[in-house]
């Protein structure tokens, strides 16, 4: 599917889009990204109403502000205008499997034709069994004739969510970045990248595509029981800031990073794994505090973004984040995020419950629906959904083209960034270079 010669252009992209969506030496600001929702098509005030402008021609090669081309998301559409409702629904789930037979999620990718799987540490052995795993799903995906790869994610935040400890290198929890920042200035912002950067490339070399990471929540201390120390900072500059290096490095590997939980989980006081947290916060203070490091997110490039499953009094009371319209807008009219949106798990106890959830999440506005309790059920659920018009045409097509778009950007960015052979030894280096840093914090 992909042209002749596109990618000796999109390379050339690739180069424009490392370096215009580092973060590391911006400063976070509170307020909207500029410029984010200008309409740069609009008439001027001098223009009178009703006039019409011929409208510029779209450069294929130009980066979107989240990573693939304009060329590559235009192809992605394409792809998906052509595919069944059993296609579409599948495209938008990443499966929940059980046990460590790699023939297991194979055969699920197969035959629902699921985008990819989550690998959790319930699903791994060793090295061996994991990369076993990772092939099987990709050459599922290419056997259905996708020309694109396979969703491959872990969580490998560092510290205590690590599920392939024992596998890849292990890295100090990400509450060690905020402090590399807080003491290194520039220097602290640059391990952080690096850090993100040589475990993206050790997940690539395993066969993974997707990392669910950076956390950007910014945590309230000991009354947070569930970010803790996978927060960076208690201070949201510097949670941005190790936020944004963090996802430029991830970026540079040629690894999706999904920042997370938006849009903010450190304030909570419950634990979303088993019930439905309430935030009480006040618009104002959710603005200065948990949107900052979002917003360095998407300025540095972020390509995903997770829903927390939260009630946030602020945005929309009564209803978890990861189903209310009103949250995936506020994401992409004031945060200005144009990626992917994809959900926490839905297999979690704060919205597990709710009838038609899978549906409900689409309909409000996710791209992509994470590990659904019953994935079989929730592929059904869904192709029916899409059948009957309770997911319009148009909103699947959309959700569908981003992710299909974001893997052709996954494909190009590894391609130009090829895993050295002893990237094990740079990600152990870097690993040790983030904890002098941390250490050096005051």
């Amino acid at each position: 599917m992909r042209r002749p010669g596109a990618l000796a252009a999109a390379a050339l992209s690739l180069g424009l889009l490392v370096t215009g969506c580092s973060g590391v030496d911006d400063e976070p600001t509170a307020g909207p990204t500029p410029g984010a929702a200008a309409d740069e098509n609009a008439p001027s005030a001098t223009e009178e109403p009703g006039a019409t402008q011929d409208a510029e021609p779209v450069d294929p090669d130009a980066p979107t502000s989240w990573g693939p081309t304009e060329g590559e998301l235009a192809e992605a559409r394409e792809v998906v205008a052509a595919m069944s409702p059993e296609e579409l629904a599948g495209q938008v789930i990443v499966g929940r499997y059980a046990g460590t037979d790699p023939a297991i999620p194979a055969e699920l990718v197969s035959d629902l034709h699921l985008s990819g799987v989550c690998v959790t540490g319930d699903n791994v052995v060793d090295e061996a069994q994991v990369r076993a795993t990772t092939a099987a799903v990709s050459q599922a995906v290419a056997d259905s004739g996708r020309d694109f790869p396979a969703v491959i994610g872990v969580d490998q935040e560092g510290g205590s969510v690590s599920h392939l400890r024992g596998i890849a290198t292990e890295f100090p929890a990400f509450r060690a970045a905020g402090e590399a920042v807080d003491g290194g200035g520039r220097s602290g912002r640059l391990a952080v990248r690096d850090a993100a950067y040589t475990t993206g490339l050790e997940l690539r070399d395993l066969g993974f595509t997707w990392v669910y990471a950076p956390v950007a929540d910014v945590t309230i201390g000991a009354a947070d029981p569930t970010i803790g120390s996978r927060s960076p900072s208690t201070d949201p500059r510097l949670a941005a800031k190790a936020t944004a290096a963090a996802v430029d490095g991830f970026d540079r590997s040629g690894t999706v990073s999904t920042t997370k939980h938006y849009p903010g989980h450190g304030g909570a006081t419950a634990d979303s794994h088993l019930t439905l947290p309430e935030l009480d916060t006040p618009a104002a203070e959710l603005e200065k505090r948990d949107l900052m490091p979002f917003r360095a997110a998407t300025k540095a490039g972020a390509p995903s973004v997770m829903m927390g499953h939260l009630d946030v009094e602020a945005l929309a009371p009564g209803t978890p984040s990861s189903i209310a319209p009103e949250v995936y807008e506020h994401l992409r009219e004031e945060v200005g995020f144009e990626g992917v949106a994809i959900t926490d798990s839905l297999g979690m106890g704060a919205v597990v419950g709710i009838p038609d959830l899978a549906v409900k999440a689409l309909v409000a506005g996710a791209d992509l629906l994470l590990m659904p309790a019953d994935t079989r059920r929730t592929h059904a659920r869904v192709t029916k959904a899409i059948r009957d018009g309770e997911v319009a045409p148009e909103r699947i097509e959309e959700a569908a083209a981003r992710v299909v778009a974001l893997q052709m950007w996954q494909a190009r960015t590894a391609e130009a960034e090829q895993v050295p052979d002893d990237v094990s030894a740079r990600a152990a280096e870097a690993a040790q270079a983030l904890e002098v840093a941390a250490y050096a914090a005051p």
